[in-house]
């Protein structure tokens, strides 16, 4: 992921906080999983997903769409309670343990959304979350709130078609909060322990309308031996330095034909020192997928492309990396295996047709790809130059939320429930 020596992407690990250092099997500290490419190396998860593999559900007071995190045997997910943004967190036996309440809930607009989109995030110290409220936040481990800020309040209102979506992410001393919307759009650094403004950088295009609207979520990368924040948005593909904010890199001419409508939602997937970006409205029958390396400085537009695809991709999930592979999950169910260097498909296979779409995004472990249908069917496949369905059940919950495994077990969160599932 970077054009620097090996030599300096290794210290550079070796010395970067619990955002980038891979958490051992037993955590999932943000949204993606701690290499944000919702893959992870555990073996000893279920290969079935059904009613006899529920170990408990835990009830959830309200509507809320994120995914949750896994900390030393604790879950933390965000969710309204009595007309507020919260954070609630469970221990390993599906027990409530504490809730975290804060100012008034801005609910969702989307049959899909909510006010409690974002995913927390977790460097192991604090917990992070942003509600669509403009609620920002870091509590300690135990509930108890280390500061918090609302942006709406600080910097105005969001304009957006539907829910804010994007989540925080963390660096080794910051927390960072994108927004991409129409209107002032722009990248901030909060400090994680005292929630001080460290800086802001402002990130506007103009795009056809609604092109300009954004609901992926920047990843922490290390970029030419420093911390970077690879960012997708407004029809252009970013890298700035996580130090300060300022633009190292950006890649455009994502949409020549300057077509409408089309914002921002699947994140990127870094895989091979490539940038997978999903792009167009694959919902629709309209995809795109672009293949963009990651090296060089400046504006990289006319060099970095290299490939594209008008037949393949995905609007809501965001692909998933296996073993130098990548994972393309449409939101109608078509699953393709691409090569990230060529763009070439190795193979491609489609579940079951429905009414309903793919909003989650899909996990693997060890061969096995897990991926939840927003009418609360969980497929569990066996990945191997195809496609083998080794389970599929339907929750009583609509599920919306992205899959989370820890240790030995699984974590659905459903609209009304959350579901621990263990192997037998």
């Amino acid at each position: 992921m970077t054009n620097s020596p090996a030599r300096v992407t290794i210290s550079f690990f070796l010395g970067c906080s619990a955002a980038f250092a891979a958490a051992d099997n037993a955590n999932w500290p943000q949204w993606r999983g701690p290499d944000n490419n919702g893959t992870t190396p555990i073996s000893a998860l279920p290969r079935k997903v059904d009613a006899a593999n529920v170990l408990w559900k835990a009830p959830l007071p309200g509507k809320g769409c994120s995914t949750p995190i896994v900390w030393n045997q604790h879950v933390y997910l965000t969710a309204p309670v009595g007309g507020k943004d919260a954070v609630l967190a469970f221990d390993w036996s599906g027990k409530q343990v504490w809730q975290t309440t804060f100012g008034g809930e801005d609910k969702g607009k989307h049959r899909n959304g909510s006010g409690s989109n974002p995913s927390p995030a977790t460097d192991g110290k604090g917990i992070f979350v942003t509600f669509k409220s403009g609620n920002v936040a870091a509590l300690n481990l135990d509930g108890t709130i280390r500061w918090q800020v609302n942006l709406v309040e600080k910097f105005g209102p969001v304009s957006l078609f539907w829910d804010y979506g994007t989540s925080p992410a963390l660096t080794e001393k910051n927390v960072i909060i994108a927004r991409m919307h129409a209107g002032e759009s722009w990248l901030a650094a909060f400090d994680k322990l005292t929630g001080q403004v460290r800086w802001k950088t402002a990130r506007n295009y103009e795009t056809p309308r609604e092109v300009d609207q954004g609901y992926s979520t920047p990843l922490v990368i290390p970029y030419d031996g420093r911390e970077a924040l690879l960012t997708w948005g407004a029809e252009h593909l970013t890298v700035h330095d996580a130090a300060d904010g300022k633009l190292l890199w950006s890649c455009g001419e994502f949409n020549p034909s300057a077509t409408a409508l089309w914002p921002a939602v699947a994140s990127p997937l870094v895989a091979d020192g490539v940038a997978v970006v999903c792009f167009g409205r694959a919902d629709k029958g309209v995809p795109r997928l672009h293949g963009i390396k990651l090296a060089g400085k400046g504006d990289v537009t006319a060099t970095n492309r290299l490939w594209q695809r008008e037949d393949v991709g995905a609007f809501v999930p965001t692909p998933a990396e296996y073993k130098g592979r990548v994972y393309v999950l449409s939101d109608r169910g078509q699953l393709d295996c691409l090569d990230p260097r060529t763009g070439k498909t190795l193979w491609t296979q489609t579940l079951p047709r429905s009414s309903s779409n793919f909003y989650a995004s899909p996990l693997v472990a060890n061969g096995i790809m897990y991926a939840a249908r927003e009418d609360g069917t969980v497929f569990v496949l066996q990945i191997d130059g195809g496609f083998k369905v080794l389970s599929e059940t339907k929750f009583s919950d609509r599920v919306i939320a992205s899959i989370v495994p820890a240790t030995d077990r699984l974590f659905v969160r459903g609209e009304a429930n959350l579901y621990c599932i263990a192997a037998q």
